[in-house]
């Protein structure tokens, strides 16, 4: 043997490489394609490999990919890309080029997915809804005193009606809206009734941390509305413990709220007390108060964490009132009206929610409320003492009603997730009501199983296409009838921030105590909504407009028989706009609302527009935070048409319009203050605030003698309202969450 020189050893091996080089070359394969969407655009960095191994490429900008591969026989090819569903191919790879064209569906995601808003509103911090409230709002909106009522009224859809309590939505009556907290029913939202006087709302804004409006088309959850739902959930447990108070010419008020240390549960409680003597000494009102309102306030919470990640919440809140008022007599003059009220109200509300696992949720609720009036009406003559004038139409102003209604409640409702984040659930509730009444000597009692169950899924098709289809079934003991309420709404995505909804949906209810007493022989009121909306939100600018047509079927009327033959229609068109953006330091949101609405029903002798409907209504709420001197100022101007009025008097067989006309329009410019400091230890935030800051007039309406020839206006108790406060509290910077919330 001989040894081969280094040159001819390098000379070797560069020939063996070479003649390898065709084998190796043979053993990668191409692989090529392209990675579209399922609607065909292009998806550019969509990554594809080899199931298993490191083989594989991007996609370019045109879609297209192509690398080569080691290995061998039956293989999966994966392409996968941030925001759509993985898809992947079998393929057999052996010394033909291969080519893959992969189609991926987009990944449907809770942050992405569009939001059905048709009819709603959302008010809260959830991040996933259109928000144009926050709970803070309701503290900040300038005269609104921190009623949520009179805030939810600058919104879209709700009327400026200020001689009686209710939200009056798209052509309804304050009846036809009602109110839940945690899913279940409230009873008796508002304070008690006094004639020609608006009462305030009883829950205080910081008890929820979400509310949605509804202003048609809601959930199948909820029924019994004919035409809004105003839905609150409470908050859970707080950060921190706090001890409160709160001073004003108007009330007291102490609270406290303990968390314990593991942040797993918590409990509080608040009392109030609210005397006006003070107030109306300084301010003239113009009925004559024999007892000067007082309101007794107190609540008490409980809430804590389950194991496996649920929340039980337990809610009770306790209400007494006492006023006595006198106005003038319209048929004489000489006479007066004593109106005296007393009033007790009891609320509970206990909620579970809890995972079930396997995707299941549960939600659980019981209610129980009570509600009792004391009234005593008078017929008084200058010396304030009750008489008799032997003339019926005045002398039946002589009388007492006692009333009490009780409602006791449970529902349950069950979600279970489907592919995605589409959920189904599913549920029914039981109301057992029971009212009793006692007009001088005659009594008279309602009790009323209620019964519902309902039905509903929210189906994510892809991220821009959404449905929310329901049906929700009731039956009434009391009137011994049942209905079936089919409900549908869609919504599709039409850009960034933009998407449109359209709705439909079957709504039904009882009609209210004062015509069953005196009979029975009822079927349910019916409004079908159709509504069709677009809404563009960006981070600091909401848009939205809406239009909506309602069609009214088995209304009450009163005259010439107690029944269900009356109808009606509403429809029209509504704008908001809300802006943080466009001027720094400054938010504000515009609303108007165009209404055109006929009904006949009680003793109309036709289709009327009703007297709590004005055709146009707008609002402008602005919101200014000047940091250097820790001070929000707050705006509100309101604005309505005239109202529509009628004198309806028998004449025969039927009720004629003996007088009509529209009222002035209606003008509020209200305006609050917030003033951030510290006073020793405590957290302060001294509040000042006055309705009808230019005077407008405002009338509501007119009342008429028995004969007609005499007319009052409806006019508030006084043009304006003044409030100044302060707030204090150990523990929790109230004055920070302002402060954040205006940054």
């Amino acid at each position: 043997m001989f040894a081969l020189s280094k040159q001819q050893a390098m000379k070797k091996w560069m020939i063996s490489l070479l003649a390898l080089l065709p084998f190796l070359a043979g053993a990668q394969i191409k692989i090529t394609g392209s990675v579209k969407d399922h609607k065909g655009r292009i998806l550019a960095g969509a990554n594809i490999v080899v199931k298993g191994s490191y083989d594989g490429g991007v996609s370019d900008s045109t879609g297209h990919f192509s690398f080569k591969t080691y290995e061998k026989g039956k293989q999966v090819v994966v392409a996968t890309n941030m925001g759509n569903k993985t898809v992947e191919q079998e393929v057999t790879i052996d010394t033909a080029i291969i080519s893959i064209d992969f189609v991926l569906k987009e990944e449907i995601s809770e942050l992405k997915a569009v939001t059905v808003t048709a009819g709603s509103f959302e008010a809260g911090d959830k991040k996933k809804a259109a928000t144009v409230l926050s709970s803070l709002d309701v503290y900040t909106t300038g005269g609104a005193n921190a009623d949520i009522s009179a805030v939810v009224k600058t919104l879209p859809g709700a009327q400026q009606v200020g001689e009686q309590e209710g939200l009056f939505v798209r052509g309804g009556a304050g009846y036809e809206a009602k109110q839940f907290i945690d899913g279940t029913l409230v009873n008796n939202p508002f304070m008690a009734s006094v004639p020609d006087i608006a009462s305030r709302g009883r829950f205080a804004p910081a008890l929820f941390k979400g509310t949605v409006f509804s202003t048609g088309g809601y959930s199948a959850l909820y029924g019994q509305a004919l035409s809004s739902a105003l839905i609150m959930e409470s908050i859970d447990i707080p950060e921190r413990s706090e001890v409160s108070a709160s001073i004003s010419a108007l009330f007291l008020g102490a609270g406290v709220q303990k968390v314990a240390k593991d942040k797993k549960s918590s409990w509080g409680g608040n009392y109030g007390y609210t005397n006006l003597s003070a107030y109306f000494g300084i301010v003239n009102q113009k009925p004559e108060y024999f007892r000067m309102p007082e309101f007794h306030t107190a609540d008490l919470n409980f809430r804590t964490k389950t194991k496996t990640g649920g929340m039980i919440k337990y809610y009770s809140t306790f209400g007494a009132s006492d006023l006595g008022l006198r106005r003038p007599n319209i048929d004489d003059p000489a006479l007066k009206n004593a109106f005296g009220l007393n009033n007790l109200n009891w609320y509970h509300n206990l909620s579970w929610r809890d995972n079930l696992g396997n995707g299941w949720k549960m939600n659980l609720g019981l209610g129980y409320s009570i509600d009792v009036n004391k009234i005593d009406q008078q017929i008084q003559n200058q010396q304030n003492q009750k008489v008799t004038t032997g003339q019926s139409w005045i002398d039946n102003g002589n009388f007492n009603i006692n009333t009490r209604a009780d409602l006791s409640q449970i529902k349950a409702v069950f979600d279970k997730r489907l592919s995605g984040i589409s959920v189904i659930r599913f549920g029914g509730e039981y109301m057992y009501f029971y009212n009793r009444s006692t007009y001088n000597n005659f009594k008279a009692w309602l009790p009323d199983h209620f019964k519902a169950i309902f039905s509903e899924a929210d189906l994510y098709i892809t991220n821009d296409l959404a449905a929310r289809v329901g049906a929700r079934f009731e039956h009434s003991s009391l009137i011994s009838k049942a209905n079936i309420a089919p409900r549908l709404s869609l919504a599709y995505k039409t850009g960034k921030g933009g998407q449109m909804s359209v709705a439909y949906g079957e709504f039904y209810q009882k009609p209210e105590n004062t015509y069953l007493y005196n009979t029975t022989n009822f079927g349910y009121s019916k409004a079908t909504h159709f509504i069709a909306n677009y809404i563009k939100n960006t981070t600091l600018q909401t848009f939205r407009v809406e239009a909506f047509y309602k069609k009214y079927d088995g209304l009450v009327k009163t005259y010439p028989a107690m029944n269900n033959a009356g109808a009606g229609d509403a429809k029209g068109i509504e704008l908001f706009w809300r802006d943080k953006k466009t001027f720094k330091g400054l938010d504000y949101w515009v609303s108007y609302s165009y209404l055109d609405t006929k009904r006949d029903f009680l003793n109309y002798p036709k289709e009327l527009q009703p007297t709590f409907a004005a055709n146009h209504t707008a609002s402008f709420v602005m919101k200014r935070f000047i940091s250097k001197i820790n001070t929000g100022f707050n705006f509100t101007y309101s604005y309505a048409t005239g109202r529509p009025y009628y004198n309806l008097q028998q004449s025969g067989a039927q009720y004629i319009i003996a007088d009509q006309g529209k009222t002035l329009d209606y003008h509020n410019l209200g305006f609050s203050f917030n003033y951030l400091t510290s006073l020793g230890k405590a957290y302060a935030v001294i509040v000042g605030s006055v309705t009808n800051v230019l005077n407008s007039k405002q009338v509501f309406g007119y009342n008429y003698s028995y004969n007609g020839a005499r007319k009052e206006a409806i006019t508030p108790p006084a043009p304006q309202f003044f409030f100044l406060g302060v707030f204090l509290s150990w523990g929790v910077d109230r004055r920070q969450d302002a402060i954040n919330n205006n940054l």
